[in-house]
């Protein structure tokens, strides 16, 4: 496992360079490397909290967690994406692991959706997240609806 530090911030208390740098993993993975023109920059990252793992000091995995309302009715995470240079190292477990228990501490015991792209389904799942929707394309890209519930304490 890669020696990461981990922190999680509002938008207001990022710094520029931890905004750059979000900002350009996520241009690296999903416009560059996924070959997707879409909208990232729409205005869901001012109400949501930002969960960073660093690598040294390289942004190596990153998620949005949007409060409910803003982009589904319960509690959401997004943008979920780890650099190509640790993918397989376990990073992205570490990090739904994390955007979850954070999840847990913020807001109790809830419903969290996601928007995941259709080849993350198993991924998604082996978290504990079902299916509820049909597949449909985002961006071109095949996506499905994902709910997960924590169990009572």
């Amino acid at each position: 496992m890669l020696t990461t530090t981990w922190n999680i911030k509002k938008f207001t208390e990022l710094n520029v360079e931890e905004l750059y740098a979000i900002l350009q993993l996520r241009n690296i993975v999903f416009a560059v490397e996924q070959k997707c023109i879409y909208e990232d920059m729409d205005n869901r990252d001012q109400p949501s909290a930002h969960l960073m793992g660093w690598v040294e000091d390289k942004l190596a995995a990153y998620a949005r967690i949007l409060p409910p309302g803003v982009a589904f009715p319960e509690v959401s995470i997004g943008r979920v994406v780890t650099s190509p240079d640790v993918r397989g190292k376990g990073l992205g477990k570490e990090l739904m692991k994390r955007a979850l228990d954070y999840i847990r501490r913020q807001y109790g015991v809830c419903k969290v959706t996601l928007g995941a792209q259709l080849y993350l389904k198993r991924f998604y799942e082996s978290f504990g997240f079902k299916p509820c929707s049909e597949v449909y394309l985002e961006d071109g890209i095949p996506h499905i609806v994902m709910i997960y519930e924590f169990p009572e304490a």
